[in-house]
């Protein structure tokens, strides 16, 4: 399987990306013929440049003869076009240019003081399908550059309480971004890899200024479009992932990871605006197969323990069938020998992590544990599945699991044999081995 990893050290923006496509082998004719295709007066600058001592490859957007405008995607809700919505709707500072300026040029100043008011026109989520519609360019490649799009505006739209139809983008950024977004979709393609892996997210520091005031980094919009990925803050106080940047990767990436096992290939560097001193300010892309390995996916769970040497057994199996009601992954105990060679119990509770201070709260609650032990594993899971199997008594669901696309095994649910059994007064093992038998004659 071919694998393309996204190493975001120094975060991620749009251009960053198209850099690091480019680097990674993807041929800057492709990118230009596509920003051709969507006839939007546009065109790109590809050059090397260094960065942190590193050689890199750095993609600008020229969008009517003019590179860079500090005025990215000014988003305001429908019918908004006066001058208030210049200053009070549409000037969000959040997006690739004026975004990309402050976090790969902390010394630049803001723009937006003395800027003209933006062009009287706006493009709509619905007018920007249509010109990437009507490119010549695939469809899969219009399907993900929309959906990347469509990302961008939910978030915008919740952010600012309206419909995403209602997100508009100024003209000079609906150009800048429909470039980088599909772009990064032909690229994305082009380069032929089953799966997207993405590092955890640096998204840098500090503060942006947009018209609402001073807001933390992540902005607004990064941070909503980050949602469940793993992101940490470290090096310069400026903004490293951009929402162009952080949409790329909810629509690319499959999962988040460390640099997955694989055979390198080859690597691509992007290059963000400025060569930031003493952080190099680059996006690596890696390509390559993978190697062998557990396929089954993996996620962090909390381990609770407590140990019990004067609980009743009756106390203790009344806990344990709560903690289970109460969304534990599983409860267990096991004899062990306590100080004072007192026979006691060690109490053992998967949980996930959103869970863990209710799931503790309810230990101490129905046990006379003094103490809870807490800590973080990995825990490896096959896929699994269910058919259902006509026994002689009635149905039974067999739970099926895969590793590396094989069964690996497979049983019947016990709660559906018991209850077989109890009602038709047959032995349960009996009820067991019909469903067993029924499932391999089945052929599933």
């Amino acid at each position: 399987m071919r694998i393309a990893y996204l190493d975001c050290f120094s975060g991620i923006s749009g251009d960053m990306f198209l850099g690091a496509l480019v680097d990674a082998g993807v041929s800057p004719e492709l990118l230009e013929a596509t920003v051709a295709a969507l006839d939007i007066g546009a065109r790109l600058q590809v050059s090397r440049v260094m960065r942190g001592g590193v050689s890199a490859t750095k993609v600008d957007v020229y969008s009517h003869g003019e590179k860079d405008l500090p005025r990215e995607v000014f988003w305001a809700q429908q019918g908004h076009r006066s001058r208030a919505y210049a200053h009070s709707h549409g000037d969000m500072q959040h997006e690739r240019h004026e975004s990309d300026a402050r976090q790969h040029d902390p010394g630049k100043q803001s723009s937006r003081a003395g800027m003209p008011a933006p062009h009287e026109h706006s493009r709509g989520l619905n007018e920007i399908r249509g010109i990437i519609a009507k490119a010549a360019i695939s469809s899969t490649v219009k399907g993900t550059a929309i959906r990347i799009f469509e990302a961008l505006g939910a978030a915008e739209a919740e952010i600012h309480n309206t419909s995403i139809e209602k997100v508009h983008f100024h003209e000079v950024g609906a150009v800048d971004a429909m470039v980088d977004i599909v772009c990064a979709a032909v690229g994305a393609e082009a380069l032929g890899v089953d799966e997207w892996v993405c590092s955890p997210l640096n998204v840098g520091g500090g503060t942006v200024e947009c018209a609402h005031g001073t807001l933390p980094v992540p902005a607004p919009a990064t941070l909503k479009l980050l949602k469940n990925a793993p992101v940490y803050s470290s090096g310069p106080q400026v903004e490293l992932v951009t929402p162009t940047g952080a949409a790329i990767v909810k629509e690319l990436a499959a999962r988040f990871g460390s640099f997955p096992s694989m055979k390198i290939e080859k690597a691509g560097y992007g290059a963000g605006s400025r060569d930031i001193p003493n952080h190099p300010n680059l996006l690596r892309l890696s390509i390559g197969e993978a190697t062998a390995t557990l396929s089954a996916p993996s996620e962090t769970i909390t381990v609770l323990e407590a140990n019990l040497d004067d609980l009743s057994p009756q106390v203790l199996a009344y806990a344990m069938e709560r903690l289970l009601g109460e969304g534990a992954l599983d409860v267990f105990s096991a004899p062990v020998q306590m100080k004072k060679n007192r026979p006691g119990a060690l109490l053992t509770v998967l949980a996930k992590p959103e869970d863990a201070d209710r799931l503790a709260k309810l230990i101490f609650a129905e046990t006379t544990t003094l103490g809870i032990r807490r800590r973080e594993e990995r825990r490896y899971t096959l896929p699994r599945r269910w058919e259902n199997v006509q026994t002689n008594w009635g149905p039974v669901r067999i739970k099926i699991a895969s590793m590396n696309g094989t069964i690996s095994n497979y049983a019947p649910e016990y709660e559906d044999c018991r209850a077989l059994a109890e009602a038709h007064h047959v032995p349960l093992k009996t009820v067991i081995e019909d469903a067993m038998r029924k499932y391999v004659a089945a052929g599933f």
